[in-house]
This record gives C-alpha cells, sequence and structure tokens, in this order.
C-alpha cells in the first residue's frame, strides 16, 4: 500500500460461496449472488484459515477479502498487520490470524452427524483443534428439527454401534424443532447435525477439524464419505444437550450466549433507530440477518457504509465507541435483525 495508512473503520466482507450437496438456493435470500443451478451450502463470511480439510473448503488457506471500506480489496490477514490492536483491541490474533470463523449455512438436506474434537483429545492430539461454534436459525421449514448431544442412557460406543451397522445413530441423539431466533451452543466434543429445511448463520472457534460419525447415505441416496469413528468415539461428550436460548417476546435486545471465545448479542430495532455499537473496547462481527440501514461513525457520517439483510461488517475495536447502526426509517418492528458478535471473553 502506497502513502499513509488508512485510519482504522468499519468494513463491509465479501462472501465466498461453497457448493455442497446437501446445499440448496436460500442464500439469495441473503442477497448472495449464486452461480446458476448450484446448490450453494455455504458462505463463509468471514474467515482467515492457513488450511482447511479437504471435504470443507477444499484444502488450501483461506483470508476473507475486504469488498468496501478503507482497506478494500486487503484480506483480513492484511488488516491485522496493518491495524493490529486497533483491529482487535486486547483479544489475542493466533499466529496473525483472525480468532473467528463466521458462515451461513443453507441446509436443503440433512448435514452428517459429527463432532469436533474434545479439549482432552486436542491435548493429546496436536493436529487436532477443538471447534466451539452457534447456530442462529434464521429460518426454518415446518419439521425442520437440530440434533445435538445424546438422548439419556445413550453413550458414545452405542454410537459406535449404531453407525457400524450403518442405522439408528439419528434416534440416539437428543432431537428439537428448528425454530427461527433460537441460538444453539455446541461445544467441541458435542456430536451434532444442522437438519434439512434449516438456514442459520453459524459463529465458531477457526477451527476446520471434523470426525464424522453418520453421512445419511442410505436415506439420500448419497455416495457414503469416510467415517472417523475411532476419532469420534474418543470425542463425543456426555451430558445433556447444550444450552438453547433466544429473545423474549418483548425484548428488542439482548445476549444471547457468553463463551470464551466470543459473545452473541441479538438486537431487533424499529424503523430510525439508531444502535451505538460500543462493545466493552472488544472488536465485533455485524451480521445482518435482515433489513437495511448504515453503519457509519460519528462525526464522519459522509463516509457511512450502506448495508442490507446478508452484510457482514467488522468494526475494529479503536473506534468501536463512535460506531453507530442507522436502521431504515421504513423497517417496522421486526423488519431489523442484527447479530453482534463480540470477538473474545466479556469484560
Amino acid at each position: 500500500m502506497t502513502g499513509p495508512t488508512p485510519q482504522p473503520s468499519p468494513f463491509v466482507l465479501q462472501p465466498k460461496l461453497f457448493e455442497k450437496v446437501w446445499g440448496g438456493r436460500r442464500l439469495a435470500t441473503l442477497g448472495k449472488d449464486m452461480p446458476d443451478a448450484a446448490s450453494i451450502g455455504e458462505s463463509w463470511e468471514l474467515a482467515d484459515l492457513d488450511g482447511t480439510s479437504a471435504s470443507g473448503a477444499g484444502g488450501g488457506g483461506v483470508s476473507s477479502t475486504i469488498a468496501r471500506g478503507p482497506l478494500a480489496g486487503k484480506t483480513i490477514r492484511e488488516a491485522i498487520e496493518l491495524w493490529g490492536d486497533d483491529l482487535l483491541g486486547n483479544t489475542p490474533a493466533p499466529d496473525g490470524r483472525f480468532p473467528l470463523l463466521v458462515k451461513y449455512l443453507d441446509a436443503r438436506e440433512d448435514l452428517s452427524i459429527q463432532v469436533h474434537p474434545s479439549p482432552e483429545y486436542a491435548k493429546a492430539h496436536p493436529e487436532a483443534h477443538v471447534k466451539t461454534e452457534c447456530w442462529y436459525v434464521v429460518q426454518a421449514e415446518p419439521g425442520a428439527r437440530i440434533m445435538k448431544g445424546m438422548i439419556p442412557g445413550v453413550t458414545a460406543k452405542d454410537v459406535r454401534a449404531a453407525a457400524e451397522t450403518g442405522s439408528g445413530v439419528p434416534g440416539l441423539l437428543h432431537s428439537a424443532p428448528a425454530k427461527i431466533g433460537d441460538l444453539h451452543e455446541l461445544p467441541t466434543g458435542t456430536i451434532h447435525a444442522l437438519g434439512a429445511g434449516t438456514l442459520v448463520a453459524e459463529v465458531q472457534t477457526p477451527s476446520d477439524t471434523t470426525f464424522r460419525v453418520y453421512d445419511w447415505a442410505k436415506e439420500l441416496g448419497r455416495v457414503g464419505r469416510e467415517l472417523h469413528l475411532d476419532q469420534a468415539v474418543e470425542c463425543i461428550l456426555d451430558g445433556p444437550p447444550p444450552a438453547t436460548s433466544r429473545l423474549g417476546a418483548h425484548d428488542e435486545a439482548g445476549r444471547l450466549c457468553s463463551l470464551d471465545a466470543f459473545t452473541i448479542d441479538e438486537a431487533r430495532p424499529e424503523g430510525g433507530d439508531e444502535i451505538p455499537l460500543s462493545f466493552d473496547g472488544r472488536c465485533q462481527v455485524l451480521m445482518l440477518v435482515s433489513g437495511v440501514g448504515e453503519v457509519y461513525l460519528e462525526g464522519e457520517d459522509d463516509r457511512a457504509l450502506a448495508v442490507h439483510a446478508g452484510h457482514t461488517i467488522v468494526v475494529p475495536a479503536a473506534v468501536a465507541d463512535r460506531a453507530v447502526l442507522a436502521c431504515d426509517p421504513g423497517a417496522p418492528l421486526g423488519g431489523t435483525t442484527l447479530l453482534r458478535v463480540g470477538v473474545g471473553a466479556a469484560r
């Protein structure tokens, strides 16, 4: 970059789409530029990985590109190099990487039943990385479900035995209706699957280590992919299903979860509302699930970023106290839904 480095300011990211056998076309409702006739399962909104799994993002590294803002055309990795603590505040950037991975998932068909490494497994296997994630339900067809955790009395060995016979695994898992507005926590080590007919926003720690337990090959006529039963049985954690949360019927804003790696708040403002984006000194990632508006810095509204449903925006820590989301005055209550992802633990 020639000339002085631009001062930190909010920016919009360019999504990266991935075709999946289980994907669909509903990401078009979030403004994604869908290739003709392609079944798109994932939109990676914010990613900064040195490597990925072959079945995930093709095996190569991914670092999201900034679409609009003062560093347009640069990657998120380059933004960290240029802005440092002004971007992430006091939250560490492991190996210079952004510490979260943010996506949308469109499950036209059931996703594989899988588990990510438990903390104990990761300690014993340095090549494996823990992966805690959350799913916020954006759209759900009637009957759509989310599976997470095992029903009482079931063990990891029971799951393995069912997987080896090629049937019965889904019946061993806790299953809940997918309801728009629900936030499902999935701590690393939780066996889980996203059911058909569901579109979710996913926030997770940046790992691509996944152990597949069941792939619905018989039910859906798929070519069965490799299973990882030896690893999975070591990782699956016992216990009740992880937490589910949502805003109250009359709440306009509130915290949905607070984890070591991130927090997630939801806001449902009325048309014309202006939401201050101050966030206890942390960087934040905004996922505008529905609605239209502008993100600007106080005193610099001439450089406002126009945003609409499906946009993902990063607000650097150094300017969060001056950042504002102004909602379209024509939007009714419930017409705007905003997820505010705080990077790092709450302070």
